[in-house]
């Protein structure tokens, strides 16, 4: 029986989490024992692991590591982890280096501050495995490749490398223990490439899969909007990061109300960026307007009663959010960046912008000025194919 380990950041409610839980009920072959490890050992989707998944951590959580709670368990792993295996002074030299850049950049990302912290904290084990996977790009990749020992390695990318904020010497040149590395999208494929031209024969384009019947199947459940409100509804399913760009998204709705419109924007997620998000909605008067409802187990409901999704984003890999929304006939507004191109044809399915406060809120108004339009390119997007990954994709990487 072939050994296959995968080693995901944590089991918390995103996209590649998602996508990974699909992956998993994919396998369902004799021949492989299926092993697993959460870096951060937590997450609300735990729960939600196959039966056939044996679980490496010896607590894993459902603790959100957005929640309060969760960020207190996420500070502890952390610090846990700084003290375990020893090489502290290698790891504080790689905190204070890494931050200095990111402070040159003016940027700070306290989970990439801290990922070899954790990966080098982490758990080993002394399985030889026929095949370690990474799920995720940071820490999941870093421990695969210093500390899991495998016959074979891989790792997905579902990110625009470079606008995600890595760096090479964040990397620590991991990317050479792998034989193969999987991107969700040619996109992400050729921004991987860029960064890192020298592993681009390595690089292989491989879909998230979806389950669309299972999507259908759930929209149809009870749920969706509580409120009474009677104009139109736009919907946004992401975490509040500044990856989506959220802050774009409220001045825009800001014009839409300033000019009249009868509207409530609706966003399905969470993150770190909330208290920011809640003053900016205030400063601009957007309260009953511009909601976020935090992030909810089906949000599918939602999108079929919205009547436009927007997806304003300032990068993505390949948003999973989009192909659900593509799934259930939605009229999707997209940003003109990495990710989304690749998803929408502009003009045909779905509409692309330049991601300004100003464009979201002219696209959405025309939009909304016609209902044909929305109807049509809802039925364009339900009907264009979603590639889904290969069943094969176990014996690929192991014969590969």
């Amino acid at each position: 029986m072939k050994k296959i380990l995968f080693v995901i950041n944590s089991m918390g409610q995103g996209g590649a989490e998602t996508a990974f839980l699909e992956f998993l009920k994919k396998i369902n072959e004799p021949e492989y024992e299926i092993f697993l490890y959460v870096l951060m050992g937590q997450g609300e989707m735990s729960g939600r692991l196959p039966s056939n998944v044996r679980v490496l951590n010896r607590t894993l959580s459902s603790l959100s590591v957005l929640t309060g709670r969760g960020r207190r368990r996420m500070a502890r792993t952390v610090f846990l982890a700084f003290w375990s295996h020893g090489g502290w002074g290698r790891k504080l030299c790689y905190i204070i280096q890494n931050l200095t850049e990111m402070i040159k950049r003016k940027r700070f990302q306290i989970s990439k501050l801290f990922w070899h912290v954790l990966s080098d904290g982490a758990d080993r084990f002394d399985t030889k495995f026929d095949l370690a996977v990474a799920w995720m790009e940071g820490g999941s990749a870093y421990y695969v490749a210093d500390h899991v020992n495998a016959e074979k390695k891989a790792a997905f990318l579902h990110i625009d490398y470079e606008n995600a904020g890595y760096t090479r010497a964040m990397d620590r040149a991991c990317w050479k223990q792998y034989g193969r590395i999987l991107a969700v999208s040619e996109e992400v494929k050729n921004h991987f490439q860029i960064f890192y031209p020298e592993y681009a024969k390595m690089i292989h384009v491989f879909p998230n899969y979806i389950d669309q019947d299972r999507i259908r199947l759930r929209a149809e459940e009870p749920g969706g909007f509580s409120d009474d409100f009677d104009g139109m509804r736009l919907l946004t399913v992401g975490r509040l990061t500044w990856q989506k760009a959220y802050d774009i998204a409220i001045e825009a709705m800001g014009i839409l109300k300033r000019s009249g419109w009868r509207v409530r924007w609706y966003v399905l997620g969470e993150g770190e960026e909330r208290k920011k998000l809640k003053k900016k909605i205030a400063a601009y008067g957007l309260e009953k307007d511009f909601l976020l409802l935090g992030a909810v187990e089906n949000p599918y409901p939602y999108y079929v009663q919205a009547d436009i999704y927007v997806h304003a984003t300032r990068y993505e890999g390949k948003s999973i959010a989009v192909q659900e929304a593509r799934t259930l006939g939605c009229a999707v507004i997209a940003s003109d960046c990495n990710g989304n191109r690749e998803q929408i044809t502009d003009g045909e399915d779905g509409i692309l912008c330049q991601l300004t406060p100003e464009a979201v809120a002219d696209s959405i108004a025309g939009l909304l000025m016609d209902e044909e339009k929305r109807k049509r390119f809802g039925r364009m997007a339900e009907a264009k194919k979603i590639l889904r990954g290969q069943g094969q994709i176990l014996q690929e990487l192991l014969g590969g």
